[in-house]
């Protein structure tokens, strides 16, 4: 590692646009923290809401604990990078500008690290607010009693905020891609674990994630699909030695067969916009057995039509019960 970062310094990368009513909260959780040596290095990304003002005061306030850039609006993985750029930290945690951390995060990450000499630290966590999809406290398993790869693949280990890695892991991989902006910090964990499997979990919910209405990427479900479909495919293309023990059969469910899955999850939920996206992508990728045609094949009409024989079926099965 360069003899210009500080070893036990935490850098914390807060991206911000147009999170005026939430940055202050997001701040004062990492200015807060209880870990001793934390800076906060935040990039406005073009915000027109009042964010600026209020990330001035703040930078202010919290001289020089609290670095403040600026970007035009070029998205998170972007600021994100932009903010690797600035840090001096030997370690690098990442939190949105509305969510936060309990006072204590940072201190169990990194006394978790450096109990086990690993390189990520992550943690549980919980959805909070309205329109949340499940607000129960989430404890991820302990990913190194397990077979890793398969779980990885399998989904999202856990969010961008809750988990603490090592700069010169970050460095490895040369932080974020920018080619799938909902699918980025899934790609970024993906790439971490075939850098390093030196892993540890803090069993407790230490990072709460808020939903509200403000275009949230989580919000666009069949994007967020599409992009992680896309990262876990470069992930086996490009490291085939961490699924060599995966019979190829296993890898293709956990790939390909996550587009299809989606899809009946979005159509059982009656959330047929993004049902009909990803029933359309998998057609066109062959990527479906006879018996899914009656679901695929009424995909391919236009949206509206869609719909009405959907909810048309739904109106006879209700008539016969």
């Amino acid at each position: 590692m360069s003899e210009s970062f500080v070893s036990l310094r935490i850098s914390v990368i807060m991206p911000c646009y147009n999170a005026a009513t939430f940055v202050e909260d997001a701040v004062n959780s990492v200015m807060n923290q209880t870990y001793h040596d934390v800076e906060l290095i935040v990039v406005d990304d073009g915000s027109t809401d009042g964010s600026v003002g209020l990330l001035q005061r703040l930078a202010s306030q919290h001289s020089p604990r609290l670095i403040l850039l600026y970007q035009d609006h070029m998205g998170p993985f972007p600021a994100r990078n932009l903010g690797l750029k600035h840090a001096r930290g030997g370690r690098v945690a990442f939190l949105d500008a509305d969510d936060y951390w309990s006072p204590d995060a940072l201190e169990k990450l990194a006394a978790a690290m450096d109990a086990d000499h690993a390189d990520i630290a992550y943690c549980g966590w919980q959805n909070v607010g309205e329109g949340a999809p499940g607000t129960e406290p989430y404890i991820p398993p302990d990913y190194s009693q397990m077979d890793t790869a398969a779980e990885f693949l399998r989904s999202c280990p856990w969010p961008i905020h809750a988990a603490l890695v090592r700069r010169d892991a970050i460095d490895a991989v040369k932080g974020f891609s920018e080619r799938c902006f909902s699918a980025m910090d899934y790609d970024l964990w993906l790439r971490l674990y075939a850098h390093t499997q030196e892993l540890v979990r803090v069993p407790e919910v230490l990072a709460f994630y808020r939903w509200h209405d403000k275009g949230q990427i989580s919000r666009t479900k069949w994007k967020q699909v599409l992009n992680a479909l896309r990262v876990r495919r470069d992930f086996v293309a490009h490291h085939p030695e961490r699924v060599a023990h995966l019979p190829e059969s296993k890898v293709l469910e956990l790939t390909d067969g996550y587009l299809l899955r989606e899809a009946y999850k979005a159509y059982w939920q009656r959330n047929l916009l993004d049902a009909q996206k990803l029933f359309r992508r998998a057609f066109m990728q062959g990527l479906w057995k006879v018996g899914d045609l009656k679901y695929l094949l009424p995909a391919l009409l236009p949206g509206a039509l869609f719909q009405w024989l959907v909810g048309r079926a739904d109106h006879l099965k209700e008539n016969r019960t």
